[in-house]
């Protein structure tokens, strides 16, 4: 059994960044997930758009694409990478008083798109944190996760 190593590490044990140089460009996709839980109020009022701050979704889905394009600069060792598509959409759900966001990532290139699809689910968490929390404090994040990578090496991997 081949031992297991860190790829962001040298033979010294410190921080590199990975050569993609020799790696085959290749379609990318990236899916992620995660979920905002909430009291029913406050889910109810982001449903109504009734918060103080504006319109949730619309703010929260801009905050995703952005941070996806900026993965690199918020993430060390991260590769710049050139962005094909994000979309960030919402799924709420009034039973649990929770919205799921998912976030979906596209390039094509030598190295994947899943810290860019994480990064969006975080920041667009955040978003709806930060605009609800006037009237929540108890908010919470939850469960953010990569569910599907395809393109590269590994090929399709399905998560849930």
């Amino acid at each position: 059994m081949a031992e297991e190593k860190l790829s962001h590490l040298d033979r010294s044990g410190r921080p590199k960044m990975v050569d993609v140089s020799e790696k085959p460009e290749t379609a990318r996709v990236a899916i992620a997930k995660g979920v905002v839980r909430m009291k029913p109020e406050t889910f109810r009022l982001i449903q109504s758009g009734g918060l103080a701050k504006g319109d949730v979704f619309t703010t929260a889905k801009l905050a995703g694409i952005m941070a996806a394009k900026k993965t690199a600069e918020l993430i060390p060792l991260c590769h710049p990478i050139l962005i094909s598509s994000v979309d960030v959409e919402f799924s709420p759900d009034e039973t649990s008083s929770t919205i799921e966001i998912t976030a979906t990532v596209r390039s094509t290139g030598k190295t994947g798109v899943e810290m860019e699809a994480l990064t969006a689910v975080a920041v667009s968490a955040l978003t709806i944190y930060d605009m609800g929390k006037a009237v929540d404090r108890a908010m919470r994040i939850e469960n953010i996760r990569l569910t599907f990578k395809s393109g590269g090496k590994s090929g399709t991997v399905a998560l849930e």
